[in-house]
């Protein structure tokens, strides 16, 4: 089966692809990576409307990382995402009017607020998130468990240079 220009199995370049003179495993590279970025887009609007019918497709990342981390102020969970402040000010306000988030003053800083989930956004978020880990466990069950960590393993150190 073939997706997005790739074969699936993550094989090599065909002979005739035009390469630009770039190394075959860097084209492999980008190939699989935009096949896994478009399947993770359309995924994550499924587990946003799992958490909510109402709630955006982006926001669930914004869930995420209140879930990991706890209370933060909306100006790090922006720089976290990569957007900026008025539209991080948009997210929040939706996923407070659904419910899910709550506002306090920051404790350190009046003029600031820091945000968190609230019990029904972290129980809605974690059940949709504890779904999906299911999923990842039944899809790479036939992966060696050394495979399993150093594919975590690479995706960490790739994730990390993006963030540089």
């Amino acid at each position: 089966m073939q997706d997005e220009g790739g074969n699936g199995d993550g094989g090599g370049v065909g002979a005739d692809a035009p390469t630009g003179g770039m190394d075959h495993a860097f084209l492999a590279l980008e190939r699989e990576l935009t096949v896994l970025l478009r399947r993770a887009r359309a995924k994550s609007g499924e587990m946003a409307r799992a958490v909510h019918p109402d709630l955006e497709s982006a926001a669930y990342g914004l869930l995420a990382r209140l879930d990991e981390t706890g209370r933060l102020r909306a100006t790090e969970l922006a720089a976290y995402i990569g957007v900026g402040k008025a539209t991080m000010s948009r997210q929040l306000r939706a996923l407070e009017h659904l419910g899910l988030i709550a506002r306090e003053p920051d404790p350190a800083d009046g003029r600031a607020w820091l945000v968190h989930l609230t019990e029904e956004g972290r129980a809605r978020f974690r059940a949709v998130r504890d779904a999906r880990r299911v999923a990842y466990v039944r899809q790479l069950a036939g992966w060696d468990r050394d495979e399993v960590a150093q594919l975590a393993r690479l995706l960490h150190q790739l994730n990390r240079g993006v963030e540089s």
